[in-house]
């Protein structure tokens, strides 16, 4: 784990400005979780249990456990302040929440009916990128969903730039301060792994999910549904 003075995900002021993030900073954030729920009850039993990777604020668990009284969650995180965070969130659903701080590989070995990783692949880094992925696809059962989203757009010199732009253009127009958004997409340019969508799939090909489709895509960000 790293170092929580330099993690935001550990830094407690931080993690309590969470919750605003997501529907400022992802277009279209909301109808995107709930195309992610619809994507997960195609498949999913009543009674499933679902592997949530990157489970910190809790907001997906709380769509999830909301809409599907008989679904039990596995959360999965490195950053104990985020889980604390989804522990606040969730209230008494927290009851249905198997916690773990840490990664993926790091989780139960039991077979999972249903997967998410939901604005969480882009911080992961590229060298553990595959793992991560692979580590998913092994704890779920065969044909079971997995739903993933995060930060995916053009890497080539110059249409890179041109997302990252938009990116800072539109936390602007969502309210941020200009300056702050412009910082904010310097950030991710500079930080984050961001990679593009082609090789997106083809990793999560090689992971050995199949009948991989694209169901989301807002401004600099990308979804996709496959099966185990």
């Amino acid at each position: 784990m790293q170092d929580q003075t330099h993690d935001p995900f550990n830094d407690p002021q931080a993690v309590a400005s969470y919750a605003q993030g997501p529907a400022r900073n992802v277009p279209g954030w909301a109808d995107m979780m709930r195309m992610a729920d619809l994507l997960l009850s195609e498949s999913a039993p009543e009674d499933a249990r679902v592997l949530v990777v990157g489970a910190g604020g809790g907001l997906e668990i709380r769509r999830f456990a909301e809409a599907h009284a008989g679904w039990r969650f596995a959360g999965v995180d490195p950053a104990g302040e985020m889980l604390k965070l989804a522990r606040a969130t969730l209230g008494p659903l927290a009851e249905r929440v198997d916690w773990h701080e840490g990664y993926v590989d790091g989780a139960p070995q039991g077979l999972f009916d249903a997967a998410t990783c939901l604005l969480t692949l882009h911080f992961v880094p590229l060298d553990q990128r595959l793992f991560t992925l692979r580590e998913i696809r092994r704890r779920l059962r065969p044909g079971a969903p997995f739903v993933a989203a995060h930060l995916s757009f053009s890497q080539t010199p110059g249409e890179r730039e041109t997302w990252l732009s938009r990116y800072a253009a539109f936390i602007a127009s969502s309210g941020v301060e200009p300056s702050r958004a412009r910082a904010a997409a310097e950030a991710v340019g500079a930080r984050l792994p961001v990679l593009s969508p082609a090789q997106d799939e083809a990793l999560m090909r090689e992971a050995g999910f199949g009948g991989l489709q694209l169901f989301y895509a807002g401004m600099a960000f990308r979804g996709w549904v496959a099966s185990a």
